[in-house]
Parts: C-alpha cells; structure tokens; sequence
C-alpha cells in the first residue's frame, strides 16, 4: 500500500488543480493562449486522476509491471504539461567578465528559482545554495571545445513578489549576520551588501581516486595520457600523469585540507556540496584535451560519529564519465568529508598506505579502501589477424599486437609479412599482473594492433578493449568434488541441475525415429561403467523386414509402409525435417496449433511441403481424424536438423577456445562520435586469453602430455596455412527484398572466397522472390588467408549492373577449428549408398577415435552384441549394415555413430557435435544497415586437402517435374437444371455443354460440342480432352512456365496444385453463355466417383473428410458419377447437375504408344453420342404451338397491341372529320 499511496495523492491534487484553475480561468489579464493551455491542463489532469484512482484499484502482483509504465506516462506527460509554452518571466543569466569581455555565462530557467508561500509550489532550486557550472557564449559553446568548465560559482537566488520579500534570506546556511547599507530617507530597506558568517565548520576531503576504465582515446595511438582533476568548492587537485592507457590505475589519495562550510552540522552531512572530476590528456604541446567528466558526493562524517562500518571506511564506487552527451567510460574511486573536531586532524583516521610500495610524495589509497590485490597470470594465445584495412593510405605489412592490463602486458612476435601469411609465429606468451580479487573490479585489457613501419617507427590500426575478463577466468576444480565432471555435463545437457544424490544420473537418450521415448536410469559412481541404450535396432530390424516381406510379396499392403527408395531424394529428407520441426515447435507451443500460421502450414504442408513421397495418402484417408496416429506412421525417412537461424547462433559462434575480436579505430575524431561501429573497425584480432591465480595446483601442470609452451592452452592445432576443399551448398532463399520495378527479383548466387570469385549468372531464376537454388560449389582454399566467405545474392538485370539484393559473410576458419567439429556435420544414419549417403570422407569410427585421442578420452572399446566402451559410457546399437546388393556386413560405424550423436555426455571431453543441418542466414545488404533483405537457406562442408578426398557433392538440384498426359472423357451429363424457355412451346430445356482445364487460369480450357435442347437435363456427349503437364511428384504441384506479357524477357516458372476442373454451361446463341455449375477435383485426392447417377450427392463435395479418397497418381484410371455445384440465391451449395467422365493418367511415354484423338478424332476415336431430335418439335404439332403462343407467352403483348391500334383509329377519324364539322360551325349551316 506505501508504493500506491502517490496514486490516491495525484487523483485528489489532481482535483484540487481543477478548481482552482477554474476560479482563476476568466481573469481579466489571462491572454487566449494562457485560457486554452488551461482548458488543456484541466482536461488532461481530470482524466489523469480518474485513471489514477481507478488504476490503484487494479494494481495486482502480476499486473505490476504493466501499470508501472502507465504510472510512468503519467509522469511524462505531467513533466510535459507543467512546461510552459510562452515564458511570462524572463531567465536569469549569469556572466562573467573581464576586460570588458563576456568569457563565461550560465543561464538559470526562473521557475526553478520561484518563490512561492506553499512549500510544494516552491521552483526546485529557490532559496538553496547551487553550485553553477559557466560554459562558453556563442558558437564557441558547441562541440568539444565548450565541454570544459570555464568555471565554477556557489549561488544563491531567489525571485518572488514584492510583498515576499521579506523571506528572500530564509534558504541560507544559518549563522551569518547581514552587513547593510545605511538607510536613505525614504528607501525601502535594501538587501545586504555582504553576510559574515560566525558560524563554519572546517572540514578535511579524502579522494580516493583509484582508476578509470574505458576511457576516450584521445591520441592518435589510441591511447591517452589521462590524469583526473578534482574540485571541492573552491579548491582544486590533480592526480599523476599516467602515459600510453586507456585504464589509469592512479591508485592515488588527494586530501584536501582546511575546507571551510557553511550552515548547520546536519544540513553539511545531509546535503554536502558536489565534487567535480575531470579526466584530461597531457599533451606534450598546448593544453590539456578534456575527455570527461563526473560528478560524486562525498560521504561525511561529522567529528562526532564513530569511524566504523556499515558507513566508514567508505567503498570504492563506479561512476559514469561523460564527454558531451556520450559516455566515456568510468571512474573507481571513493570520497569522505571528514570534520576536523576541537582535537585538530589528530583525532581523524589515519591513512595507512601498503608499506612495500614508496612513491614519494604521492600518498596511495589507504588499506581498508583499496581493493585486496592477488598475483594473476594472463596467457594470451595469439592466433592470427585478419582483414586489416589501410592506414594513412599505406597497407598493412608488418603487425605487431600488444596487450595491457593493469599497467603491465606483453607484445606478441611481429608478423613479417602479412600477406603471407597473417597468423602468429609464437602461439603463447603470459605476463603476471595484480589483480583485484574481486572480479567486478577487474580493469579492462587492451588489445592494440600496430604495424611496424621503416625505421622504427610504429603505427597504430586499432584497438579493442575486453572490458569484462569474467568468461576468461579459469579456476581450477575442487579437489573435494570428485563426482564434479559427470554431474556437472549432464545439468548443463539436460538444463536445470536438479539436487541429486552423488553420483547418481538420469540419462535421456533420444531414440532416433520418435517412436517412444526411452528412460534408462543409470546409477553412477565415477568410475562406473554406464550402459546406455540408443534405440536404433528396432527400426533396422523393421526395415528388414519389410524387404523381406516385399520379396516374397508377402501379405498386407508392404509397399505402403515402405518409402521406395529410389523415389526418395535429399529433398525428401529436407521436407520431413521441415515438417518435424514444425511438429516440434507446435509442440513446444511456439506456434499454438489453432494458430493461423500452423493452419497455413497444415494446408500447405499437403500441398507442397508435404514430400513424403506416395506413402503417406491412405494413411491420412484411414485416420485423419486422430492426429496422434498419423505421427506414428510418419514415413521413415531420415531426417537432418534445419536451424531457422545461423549456425554461430546455435554453437556461440564457435569461440570455444578461438575467439574474434574486432579492432576498432584509433583516435576518434569528434565528428566521428556518431559513426557507427561497423565503420569504425579496421580489422579483426583472433586468439584467446587465460586468467588464472598463480601457482596453479600441481595435478594441472603434472599432466601427462603437458606442454609448458601451452599453459593452458594444450591440444592447440598448428596454426601453419592448410589447403581446404570448400563445399558450399545453397538450398533456397526466402523473402527476399524486391529488386525490379515489377515488385520481383530475378536472383542468382555469388560467392566469393579469397581470390576465387563465383557468379553464377546465367543460372538466374525469373521474377522469383523466392528462389529454390539447389547448387552446390566447390572451392579451394588455403587458411588462414582466405577464410572469410561470402554468399551473396545479386538480382539479374538485362541492362545496366547487377544489383546487389543481400550477402552474408562466414567465418570458415573459427568453424574448422572449432571442437563441435563444423566441418562435416554428423548424419542420423549411417548409411553407404542410397539418398542418405555418409559424406565424410573419415567413417565415424576413425572420427571418434580421433576425438577419443585429442580429449585424452579412454576408448572406444568396442565389445560384443553391439557394445562400445568410451570414459565410463557404455553405449548399444546394430551392427550390420546392408550395401547395394542387400549384403549384410559387420560393421561397428552404428555404435560409433550413436556415440557422436551423444558426444555432448562423455565427461570432461565432450561438447555437442553439429549435426547433418541446413541454417538459415539473413542477408544484409550494407546500404540499408540492420535491415534483413531475405534469409538463405545453405550449409558449408570442409575437408582438408591433406587427407583422403570426400565423395561427388550431394546432388540438391531441384527436383525435375515429370512429363504426364491426363485424358478426360466426358460420357454423359444428367439432371442438369434447365436454364432456358422454349420460344414456341414454353418448355424447360438447357443447351448442355461441359468445359474442362487444368491449369491456372483456364490457359489450357477445352469445350464439348452443345447437346442442344435437353428437356430432361440429360446430356451425351463421348468427348475427350487431353491435357499435357509437368508435375513434380514430391511437392505434388504442376509446374508450368510462361511469360508474364509482351514485354517479358523470359518465360517465369510457376507452381500450382494439380486441380482439374469441369464446368458445366448453357449455349446461347446471341447473348453471353450461362454458367450452371463446376466440380474441381484435386487429382491427389478426390473422392471416388459414384457407380450410378443416383448415387451422386452433394456428399461428395461437402463431405469429403468421411468419404473414401483416391489419387489419380495411383489409380492411373477412374470413371464414375461426380456432382456440378454452384451456389444459389442464400449462397448455399445446391447441386446443378452430374457428370460421368472417365479420368485416364498417362506418363509422356506412356501417352506416346498409346496415343489418343482429342473430341471424338482419330486415334481412338469416341463414339458419336445418340441425342433424340427434340428441337423440330413445333413443325410436328403446329396447333399446340400456335395455342401456346396465344394463350400464354404472348396474351399481354396482342391485348397491348389491339388497345394501341384502336387508340390509332379513333385520332385518325377524328381528324378525318375535324375539318368538315369546323367548315359547318362556322357557316351555321
């Protein structure tokens, strides 16, 4: 309830506002302005105090945080309102001359110094004593150079009403008498001349000024020569200069003597003046540059406390230095303010110093302040340096890095020719330093490249300061703890570490199909052999089998279960692991399956995604209704891991023992303050560092295989040039960023690696968005000088340059080194031949002896009945394996492969692998920086030249849609509701034809003749169509290409689904045709047509989920009875007529032995259909038709007729006789 208590005081102030602003809305000297921006307070301040005392109502533990940024724009928006638009009192300046010249001036806004009778009225600064900072005029004001104080004034004002005047003396320090002017005859009494204070108090100030970190580098080497300078009221004092850092340890006690204060004890040690800190760089010439400033408040101790904690001996403190509006690193130092009682200094704390270190007159931080220092070594492996831009114009030939931390370092051996080579020839260098113990006080190191020049002079490229060397820290294990590898492997592994008891784990190994899940508990002593088994045998023996059975053509449908393996390619395998990962996400509620996206994908995943090749169809017809069956039955293809991110994200960029760090610009200009950090940096430094207490424990350094060169850094490869083959494999790009004025893009890959560079022009993709690239290239390189790749995505033009649409760049190097072993992932299977072939050129057993070796791992033993042995992990799988020819073999690569896949368990040794995997990368492009312009979809194989060479690259290429002939005969039509009335005989009858497509737009749409005349809805026909189509089985869509108008350069590929499409019309001759119904049938699932037309319903459209499904694909022939549908008046379905047609599937082959006329034609020919001769009707029975057309279609059309001719003969006798009676009028006869 305290917290919400502003809430209750802001909902009545903010009524208590209201009206009083509205007593004082129509004074007469309020201007339109000062009436309207009332009006607006008023209305805001009243609806804010409504919110206000409704919202402390609703405050509840978990709504906190959301009302808390309510609260917070209720501030704001205060803060806004009580800012004045149009000032009424002007502001106070305050200059300083000399000469006749304005140096310096500060300006004090005047509602902070306005009077008022009620406290919380009162401006915030009025009647206290201010301290005043005078800045430059004019111009000079601005940028770097009006960032120094011109000087600094302890103030006093007050501005209020005439009639206050006499409280104008009421905010100064107690203790003074007022020195006034003798009094005139009738002025009025003045304000003193000067006050003199009786009252003082002398203090003694303590900075304890210790070091700053991450300062500005204001020279030119990307160093400073920083000293601090620190002002108390009106005394100033400096630190020592310290040369060539960015992070001075000054380490230094500035005490001010004899500080005289003013006013009472309490008000000095509630509100004790500001300390200013300056940091300035000597120059050898001119003056010293500023680079930032602080400000600090001492903690005082009045001469009667006690100096003993929780306050004293105060803590040394972080504070931010800022240089303009930027930061600019900070300050570790720590202030006190200590009376000087009637004992005089004697009776203040002493300032014991360290006794070993003698610095003249310099006085080091006393003991209890200054941090409790430890002797640290710092091991630095210095790898190599790349991408080093020129400086002042020349290149970089000879580089050298030095590194400093805590005023000591160490400089790595010179690279003699950077072009060369640009790795280290020297690995490994440390230098010893003291260190703090406690790690948030750690300085910084700085890493600083130079390049060595012609007689000797040196360079600086750039410099990168680490400024936390938390993750570099090694502290050697617990003797104590023995049981620490295992425990702490598997928390990491398995997340949370939940208390166990010692030794005892819970190993989870995933099966390989998701089939069920399996728990083996495992207990384990550290020594203790654990058997863990992966459950891989199951699946193999099913597959088994299967062949088995499909050899013998054994029983139940064997084939459905069975992918054909020759249908499956790395698409298939790409597909099911999109799919699965979607199944996992769902189930890990990233995206909620009610979601529209997943629906989307549900749809589109049958569609198009769906590649599990034809097996997967009846599944889905017998249970679509249960989801969890179908999962179960999911054909068995395996899968790879697709990241939808970077691979770097996954694995921490691959910094497990090398890390990048990027080398940033010397001295920043100031009108660079605002360049971005990309452009700033010049290059990258790779190589890592150790910091450890010394000595180590002995059990470390007694190691066998302990190379002291290392240290720390044992089983590092060489860092010598090694040849690498590089195969980059692209898959497909998604969204990518518009490049022509037709809102597509026409897209093709680039890469460029080192000197090779790769376009791959002519094989651009048209007015794609959404390229499926599927290339692989393969490229030789030599590490470490080119080892940064880069894949680019260009936009072809027919005129003029290639536009750029994104690139993204990889490190290879950090990933060939790298112990997750990213140069070949690691499949599911392991398999010899077929579409899931092993890419390694190194089997998996040789890869794990490998491993075994470089992590001094005891292992692999492989036993009997599918057993290895690796450390204390025991682990079971098959161990045949069948070739082309369904030979079986022995084999042990299962067991080795189930220990990769699991290599993450193995104590001490083991990290995650990568696996099999496609990433996805955003690509960038640097004229719109942060701006993702697509996602490409790729993965990178490396193999070194100096082994054994890999295998052909895996074929990617998109899938090739097949050629297919669909025929379609159209037999009959029945009950198709009649549309026209006859002229002659008023009959109903339609003029039938049918319509059919296939593709799109009805590109390819074809007519039967007309039945004309059909009483009775029925309609014959024996008409064939023929379409001929590209269909890409997996994705089960039709592939067609066109252009898109006149003018296209090209023809642009589409996919569409396979829907065929029967129209059924009504003829007419002179006005449009009318359309009565359609069927669409989607030829990979349609409903099977009915045996009769009786049997035909409106079912077999609404209801397709519960009725039986066939695909054209399998059954390659289907007749039957299919309804035509279309929606009437309330837009609902209703069934317009049926159709009999017969659907014939044929491979271009196929059609080509057998071929077909259209319509009735040769070859083949159909038919002619027998239609009774209904429409010479009327010249059989004249008498009916002409009753007919009297009597009912033409009764009011002849009475219209006869009223009309009447009228006609009464106006024409009128005035066939008008003329004879006027003549008899007029002669009265």
């Amino acid at each position: 309830a305290e917290g919400l208590q502003p809430l209750l005081i802001l909902g009545a102030s903010s009524g208590r506002f209201v009206t009083l602003a509205d007593k004082d809305q129509h004074h007469s000297s309020r201007t339109r302005l000062d009436r309207e921006r009332l009006k607006s307070c008023m209305r805001e301040l009243e609806n804010m105090g409504q919110q206000a005392t409704t919202l402390r109502s609703q405050v509840k533990k978990n709504t906190m945080k959301d009302k808390l940024k309510l609260v917070q724009n209720f501030l704001q928006k205060l803060r806004f309102l009580a800012d004045e638009p149009q000032h009424t009192i002007p502001d106070i300046f305050i200059w300083m001359i000399s000469n006749n010249k304005r140096i310096a001036y500060a300006r004090v806004p005047s509602k902070d110094i306005l009077y008022s009778i009620v406290d919380e009225e009162m401006g915030k600064d009025c009647a206290k004593v201010k301290t005043v900072f005078l800045k430059l005029p004019g111009k000079r004001g601005f940028g770097p150079a009006g960032w120094t104080v011109q000087a600094k004034m302890e103030i006093y004002l007050w501005l209020g009403l005439n009639k206050q005047r006499k409280d104008f003396l009421s905010g100064l320090p107690c203790g003074f008498e007022e020195k006034k002017i003798a009094r005139g005859q009738n002025l009025p009494s003045f304000p003193p001349i000067s006050l003199l204070y009786t009252k003082k108090q002398v203090f003694q100030l303590r900075a304890h000024m210790y070091q700053a970190r991450s300062l500005f580098a204001a020279d030119s080497s990307g160093l400073s020569d920083p000293f601090a300078r620190v002002f108390f009221t009106s005394q100033s004092q400096c630190t020592e200069v310290l040369n060539e850092t960015l992070c001075p340890t000054w380490d230094q006690l500035l005490v001010f003597d004899n500080v005289e204060l003013y006013g009472e004890a309490h008000e000095m040690r509630d509100d004790p003046p500001i300390i200013v800190i300056e940091i300035y760089d000597q120059d050898t010439v001119g003056k010293a540059d500023f680079m930032g400033r602080t400000f600090a408040k001492p903690v005082v101790k009045m001469s009667d406390e006690q100096y003993c904690p929780p306050r004293f001996p105060p803590q040394l403190e972080y504070y931010q230095i800022y240089r303009g509006n930027s930061t600019a690193g900070d300050l570790l130092a720590a202030f006190e303010l200590l009376q000087i009682g009637p004992g005089g200094k004697s009776d203040l704390p002493p300032m014991d110093g360290p006794t070993d270190m003698d610095r003249g007159p310099i006085l080091p931080v006393p003991l209890g302040i200054r941090p409790v220092l430890s002797k640290y070594r710092v091991e630095i492996l210095f790898w190599g340096l790349r991408d080093l831009k020129r400086v002042n114009l020349a290149q970089v030939d000879r580089p050298r890095v030095d590194i400093e931390c805590a005023g000591k370092g160490v400089q790595s051996a010179l690279i003699q020719n950077y072009k060369k080579n640009p790795n280290f020839s020297t690995l490994v260098k440390w230098f010893e330093v003291d260190l703090p113990e406690n790690e948030l006080l750690h300085p910084p190191l700085n890493i600083r490249v130079v390049d060595c020049r012609a007689f000797g002079r040196y360079t600086l490229v750039g410099s990168h300061a680490v400024s936390s060397l938390r993750k570099f820290i090694y502290r050697p294990p617990d003797k104590k703890a023995q049981h620490w590898n295992m425990t702490g492997y598997l928390a990491m592994a398995n997340g949370a570490p939940r208390s166990r008891p010692t030794g005892e784990i819970v190993v989870n190994m995933e099966p390989e199909v998701p089939i069920k899940k399996m728990e083996t508990m495992v207990k384990l002593e550290a020594n203790s052999d654990a058997v863990v088994k992966v459950d891989v045998s199951e699946e193999e023996k099913e597959k088994k089998k299967k062949k088995k059975k499909g050899g013998g053509g054994g029983g139940e449908e064997v084939e459905e279960e069975e992918p054909d393996e020759s249908m499956l390619d790395w698409w298939s395998k790409y597909f099911a692991s999109i799919e699965t990962m979607k199944e996992v996400g769902a189930e890990q509620g990233e995206i909620k399956l009610d979601d529209s996206p997943m629906k989307g994908f549900k749809g589109q995943a049958k569609n198009k995604e769906k590649s599990k090749a034809p097996k997967d169809d009846k599944k889905k017809k017998q249970q679509s209704a249960p989801e969890l069956p179908e999962k179960k039955n999911k054909q068995k293809i395996d899968e790879l891991k697709v990241f939808n991110k970077e691979l770097e994200a996954e694995f921490d960029n691959f910094e497990d023992w090398l890390h990048t760090f990027n080398l940033l610009r010397g001295k920043i200009g100031d009108n660079d303050d605002n360049a971005t950090e990309e452009e700033r940096i010049v290059g990258r430094f790779k190589g890592s560092m150790c910091v450890y207490k010394v000595p180590l424990p002995d059990d470390i350094t007694k190691e066998a295989g302990y190379d002291p060169n290392f240290g720390m850094f044992q089983g590092i490869p060489s860092n010598d040039p090694i040849n690498v083959l590089v195969r980059v494999y692209i898959v497909r790009a998604t969204d990518l960023h518009p490049a022509d004025i037709n809102g597509k893009a026409d897209p093709y890959i680039a890469i460029k690696l080192g000197k090779t560079d790769i376009k791959d022009k002519e094989n651009y993709i048209s007015k794609q968005l959404n390229p499926v690239f599927g290339k692989s290239f393969d490229i030789e390189a030599t590490f470490p000088m080119e080892s940064m790749l880069t894949v680019a995505v260009y936009d072809w033009d027919l005129v003029g340059t290639d536009d750029l649409i994104g690139e993204t760049k990889i490190d290879l190097e950090n990933r060939y080194y790298s112990k997750h072993r990213a140069t070949c992932g690691v499949s599911q299977t392991y398999s010899i031949h077929g579409y899931n072939v092993w890419r390694d050129p190194m089997k998996p057993s040789q890869i794990l002896s490998k491993l075994c070796k470089e992590g001094k791992v005891d292992g692999p033993h492989f036993g009997p009945g599918g057993r290895v042995k690796v450390a204390n992990r025991v682990f079971t799988g098959p161990t045949e394996i069948e070739d082309e020819n369904g030979q079986k073999k022995q084999t042990d690569e299962h067991l080795a492969l189930s220990v990769l896949r699991h290599w993450e368990d193995i104590p001490r040794a083991g990290c995650k692998l990568v696996p099999e995997h496609v990433e996805t990368r955003p690509l960038l492009n640097p004229d719109k920086p942060g701006i993702e312009q697509g996602r490409l979809e790729m993965w990178v194989d490396m193999f070194p030249m100096d082994m054994p060479a890999p295998g052909p690259a895996t074929d990617i290429s998109p899938r090739k849609p097949k050629k297919y002939e669909l025929r379609v005969i159209v037999w009959n039509t029945d009950e198709v509701i009649l549309e026209d009335d006859d002229y002659f005989t008023g009959e109903k009858s339609s003029d039938i034809f049918v319509r059919g497509w296939l593709k799109g737009q009805q590109e390819d749409k074809q007519d039967t003749d007309v039945h004309y005349h059909s009483l009775t809805g029925e309609g014959n026909f024996n008409w064939r169509y023929i379409f001929p189509f590209d269909y890409l089985m997996a994705e089960e869509k039709i592939v067609i290409s066109k252009k898109e108008s006149m003018f296209s350069w090209d023809e642009t590929e589409y996919k569409i689904p396979a829907r065929l499409t029967l129209q059924v019309w009504d003829a007419d001759h002179f006005s449009a045709d009318d359309f009565l119904g359609a069927i669409e049938l989607d030829l990979n699932r349609f409903p099977r047509g009915a045996k009769t037309s009786k049997q035909c319903s409106l079912e077999m459209v609404t209801n397709e989920a519960e009725l039986p499904m066939v695909s054209i694909f399998k059954q390659k022939r289907v007749k039957g009875w299919w309804p035509f549908v279309a929606r009437d008046e309330n837009d609902e379905l209703e069934v317009t007529g049926k159709v009999e047609a017969e659907l014939h599937l044929l491979t271009a082959e196929e059609a080509e032995k057998s071929p077909a006329g259209l319509a009735r034609n040769e070859p083949d020919p159909l038919e002619k259909p027998n239609r009774p001769d209904t429409s010479f009707i009327w010249f059989l029975n004249p008498l009916k038709s002409i009753k007919y057309l009297i009597c009912t279609r033409y009764k009011w059309l002849i009475i219209k007729i006869v009223l009309a001719l009447l009228l006609l003969i009464m106006v024409a006798l009128f005035l066939y006789s008008m003329p004879g009676y006027m003549v008899k009028k007029l002669l009265g006869a």
